[in-house]
C-alpha cells in the first residue's frame, strides 16, 4: 500500500517550509532515511528524509513551492502501484458546485482538453472543476477572486472571472504567453480569436530625452521575511516599548581590542572583536539586573538563573538570532569563539532549531554601518534588547575643566515598560556603561 510522506515539524514556530531542490524523481527507489528534498524553514535549510520504503510514485510540490508542515509531499510504494493522490483538508468541506448552464460552440469549434500541468499549490486552492473550466476559458487562476471554503476556488468563481469561450488557437496562446482574455472577442457570439489577444506594454514615463519603461518587480513574502514581519508586528503590538539612549566610553574597549590583535597567536584571542567584548560585559552587568534576564508572558515574569544571549545576525536568507547559551559562565575567548560559530552556521544556512531559540536577552550591533543610534524591537517574550552603535569622537569636559574628545560608543537599550520601569531600565544601562567604561577590570572578576 502506498504510503505518504511529509513535511516534517521543524520546532513550535515553523509553519511552512520552501522546498529548495529535490533529490529524488518519480520512478526512484528510496530507503527509510534517504534524502528526499532539501527545505527552507524561516531560519534554516533542511534536508526532508524519507520514512517510508518503495518506489517513489509521486512528487505533490515542485521547488520553490512553500508548503504547510505535516502536509503530505511524497507518495511512496511498489513499482506500477495504483494510488489515490491525498486530499486538501478544505476539499472535504467544498459544497456540490451548480453546474454551469453555457450555450455550447458550434461541433467544429469545441474547445480541446486542456492539457495544461497544475502545480499542487495550485491544485489546493481551486477544484478540479475551477482548474478545466479556467483552462477551457483561458482564465489565469492567480487573477480570479475565491468564494469557496477556506479562500477555495470553485467553479461559479471561474465563471464569472471570464467572459466569452475562446477559440483553440487563443486559448493556446493566453496560456503560453501568459496573456489575460478580454471578456468579449470579435469572434461570432463574442468568442475571443487570437487577434484579441493583445499583450499590454509596460508603464511608461515620458522624459525630456525620450521615455523609458518602468518593470515592477512583484516579491512574495516569505521564509525568513514573513515570518520577521509577522513577529516584528506581534512585537509592537503586544508591548509598551520604551527606548533609552546613551554612550559609553570606548577608550579601554580600543585599547583591549589592539592589544588582542597584536597577541601570540597560541592565546586564542587575535580574532576578539569590538563586539565580543560588549556581550561579555552585557552577560555579566545581567547578573546584577535579573530583571532585564526575564521572560514576560502577561500574566507572569519567567526569570532565569543563566545569560541566554541572543546575537542578532544579518544572514543571506534575512534576520536570524543564534544564541550563546550560559554566557554568563563563559570566558572571553570561549564567548568569542562561540558567537563566531553559530553567526557561521547562520549564514551557512545550518543552524539547528535550538541554536536560534530560548534566548534571554538580545543584542543587536549596527555599528560598523555609522549608526550611532537607533531603536532596537523587542524580541518577544524578552524583557528587554540592546542596540550597540557605532564608535565617535565625542567632546567631554575633563577634571580641570579642560575640553578633550573622547572616543564613545552608543547604546540603546528597548525594554518592555509592562515588566520593568524607566528608572530600573536608567540604572541598568549606568550599571552596563560603567562596565564597558572599565571592561579591563571586570575581565580580571
Amino acid at each position: 500500500m502506498a504510503q505518504q510522506v511529509v513535511m516534517p515539524k521543524q520546532g513550535n514556530s515553523v509553519e511552512s517550509c520552501i522546498i529548495v531542490e529535490w533529490n529524488v524523481k518519480v520512478g526512484d527507489k528510496v530507503a527509510v532515511g534517504d534524502v528526499l528534498c532539501s527545505a527552507e524553514t524561516d531560519k534554516s535549510t533542511i534536508d526532508v528524509e524519507s520514512t517510508a520504503e518503495g518506489v517513489v510514485l509521486a512528487i505533490l510540490y515542485e521547488e520553490g513551492d512553500d508548503v504547510p508542515v505535516m502536509v503530505p509531499i511524497v507518495m511512496v510504494g511498489e513499482e506500477g502501484e495504483k494510488f489515490e493522490l491525498p486530499k486538501a483538508e478544505s476539499r472535504k468541506e467544498e459544497p456540490k458546485e451548480e453546474k454551469q448552464e453555457t450555450a455550447a460552440p458550434p461541433e467544429e469549434e469545441q474547445p480541446e482538453k486542456s492539457t495544461t500541468s497544475v502545480t499542487a499549490g495550485e491544485a489546493q486552492g481551486s477544484s478540479p472543476r475551477a482548474r478545466n473550466l479556467a483552462a477551457s476559458m483561458g482564465v489565469s487562476l492567480s487573477s480570479v477572486q475565491p468564494t469557496g471554503p477556506k479562500g477555495r476556488i470553485i467553479e461559479r468563481d471561474v465563471a464569472s472571472a471570464g467572459g466569452e469561450p475562446l477559440s483553440p488557437v487563443a486559448r493556446q496562446q493566453a496560456i503560453e504567453q501568459g496573456v489575460q482574455a478580454p471578456q468579449r472577442g470579435s469572434g461570432i457570439g463574442g468568442r475571443v480569436l487570437s487577434s484579441d489577444l493583445q499583450v499590454k506594454p509596460a508603464i511608461a514615463t515620458p522624459l525630456r530625452l525620450g521615455e523609458v519603461s518602468e518593470e515592477i518587480q512583484e516579491i512574495p513574502v516569505k521564509g525568513v521575511r514573513k515570518v520577521t514581519a509577522r513577529r516584528m508586528m506581534e512585537s509592537i503590538h503586544s508591548t509598551c516599548q520604551l527606548t533609552l539612549h546613551a554612550q559609553a566610553d570606548a577608550r579601554a574597549l580600543k585599547r583591549l581590542r589592539a592589544g588582542f590583535k597584536n597577541s601570540k597567536s597560541e592565546l586564542g584571542l587575535n580574532k576578539v572583536t569590538i563586539n565580543d567584548l560588549i556581550l561579555f560585559a552585557v552577560s555579566r552587568t545581567l547578573l546584577e539586573f535579573p530583571a532585564f534576564n526575564a521572560h514576560f508572558l502577561g500574566d507572569k515574569i519567567l526569570r532565569f538563573g543563566h545569560v541566554h544571549l541572543g546575537v542578532a545576525t544579518d544572514t543571506p536568507k534575512g534576520l536570524l538570532v543564534p544564541v550563546v547559551r550560559n554566557s554568563d559562565v563563559l570566558s572571553l575567548r570561549q564567548l568569542s569563539e562561540e558567537v563566531k560559530l553559530l553567526i557561521d552556521k547562520c549564514k551557512e544556512g545550518t543552524a539547528q532549531m535550538d541554536e536560534i531559540s530560548g534566548s534571554t536577552f538580545t543584542v543587536s550591533n549596527v555599528g560598523a554601518f555609522g549608526i550611532d543610534a537607533f531603536t532596537p524591537v523587542l524580541n518577544v517574550p524578552e524583557v528587554a534588547i540592546l542596540g550597540v552603535g557605532g564608535i565617535t569622537l565625542k567632546p567631554v569636559e575633563d577634571e580641570d575643566g579642560d575640553i578633550i574628545f573622547v572616543e564613545k560608543i552608543g547604546l540603546s537599550l528597548t525594554m518592555d515598560h509592562q515588566a520593568v520601569d524607566g528608572a530600573d531600565a536608567a540604572r541598568f544601562l549606568k550599571a552596563l556603561m560603567d562596565n564597558i567604561a572599565s571592561i579591563d577590570l571586570l575581565l580580571a572578576l
